[in-house]
C-alpha cells in the first residue's frame, strides 16, 4: 500500500474519532470511508468501535459496538452524555419535522429556519414572556445540535439550517415510537412539573 493511501487511511481513522462524515462536505474523506469500509471497520472493531455508513444519505460514523453474552467488552470509548430537556427536546422536533417531510416531499435536504425552531420549541418551555432570553436561549440549544452533527449552518445566511440526516439513526424508532410520551413530557416541564433526567446521547 502507498504512503498515500496509508494517510488518507489514517486522516480518515482520525476525522471518525471526531466527528461523523458527510459525503457533501468531506468528499476526500468520505471517498476512503466508501472504498476502504472494511477495512475501517476492521480497524475499529479492535477498540470496541464499529462502522455505521448511509451511502443513500451520504454521512458514517462510529458507534459502541455490541457483545454477545460471555464476551469480554472493551472499556467505553465513546462517551455517553446526558441531554437537557430543552436539547432533548430540540431533537425529537428535528426528528418529527423530517419525517413529516420525508411523508410530504420528494426533496432531499429540510432547510428551516432559527424562527421556525423557535416558534416549535417555545410551547415545551418554561416562562417565554422574556422574547430576547427565549432566543439567547434557543440560539444556544441550536449551536448544541449543530456541534452534534445533527443541524448545518447554510453559508451566507444568519438564520437558516439544514436537518441532517444522520439524525434518524440517533432519534430511531424507540424514540419515534414515544412520541406523544415524550412530548408529553415536556409540556409537564414546561408547566414547571418534576420529571425524569434526560436523555443520553449514544
Amino acid at each position: 500500500m502507498s504512503s498515500e493511501t496509508d494517510f488518507a487511511f489514517s486522516r480518515t481513522i482520525v476525522t471518525l474519532l471526531k466527528n461523523a462524515v458527510f459525503k457533501e462536505t468531506d468528499h476526500e474523506i468520505w471517498d476512503t470511508v466508501v472504498s476502504q469500509k472494511f477495512k475501517i471497520d476492521d480497524y475499529m472493531n479492535k477498540i470496541g468501535l464499529t462502522l455505521t455508513i448511509d451511502e443513500m444519505d451520504g454521512y458514517a460514523y462510529l458507534r459502541q459496538r455490541t457483545y454477545t453474552e460471555g464476551e469480554e467488552e472493551i472499556p467505553r470509548l465513546i462517551p455517553r452524555h446526558a441531554l437537557s430537556y430543552p436539547v432533548s427536546l430540540l431533537l425529537v422536533l428535528l426528528r418529527k419535522l423530517l419525517l413529516e417531510f420525508d411523508s410530504s416531499t420528494g426533496d432531499q435536504r429540510l432547510i428551516v429556519t432559527k424562527q421556525q425552531i423557535a416558534e416549535r420549541m417555545e410551547l415545551f418551555l418554561h416562562d417565554t414572556t422574556n422574547e430576547a432570553k427565549v432566543m439567547a436561549d434557543i440560539d444556544k440549544y441550536i449551536d448544541r445540535v449543530e456541534n452534534m452533527g445533527f443541524l448545518r449552518h447554510l453559508r451566507g445566511s444568519e438564520d437558516r439550517y439544514e436537518v441532517q440526516r444522520i439524525l434518524r439513526s440517533f432519534v430511531n424508532a424507540e424514540w419515534l415510537n414515544r412520541f406523544d410520551e415524550r412530548l408529553e413530557e415536556y409540556r409537564r416541564y414546561a408547566a414547571g412539573e418534576e420529571t425524569q433526567e434526560g436523555e443520553s446521547a449514544t
